[in-house]
């Protein structure tokens, strides 16, 4: 069974829903960080939340499911560069670090439900 018969669209797949959801949820924040950073933390912490999302649905177009496990390999690691940031922002006080663990929450939920959809790909 290819991908491509099972899912009709990248919007069906939770991992993309939560990784949209995650996006609109950083944009969110770094609507208040200090206007130094637009151009360094901040523009590199929406590059990489972005990236998330996007290398999913770039993977679901691919042919192949090894091509699309390769995008959500790039996906993990991306969301661990944006984990990063997250941080980074909360000890330099631009989100509450209560902000940052709720969403290293959404994070583990993502980074656990790709690893497990990865793993599908590669017995199918």
């Amino acid at each position: 069974m290819s991908k491509a018969t099972a899912i009709k669209s990248f919007r069906q797949l939770e991992i993309w829903r939560l990784s949209h959801q995650l996006v609109v949820t950083i944009y969110k924040f770094t609507k208040v960080f200090p206007t130094l950073e637009k151009f360094s933390l901040t523009n590199q912490l929406l590059r990489a939340v972005v990236s998330i999302p996007a290398n999913i649905a770039e993977g679901y177009g691919r042919k192949s499911n090894k091509e699309f496990i390769q995008f959500l390999y790039i996906s993990l690691g991306s969301l661990e560069e944006v984990r990063y940031y997250l941080i980074l922002s909360a000890d330099l006080g631009y989100i509450s670090h209560e902000q940052a663990d709720q969403t290293e929450l959404l994070l583990n939920e993502i980074r656990s439900k790709t690893i497990a959809f990865i793993r599908f790909l590669e017995i199918h």
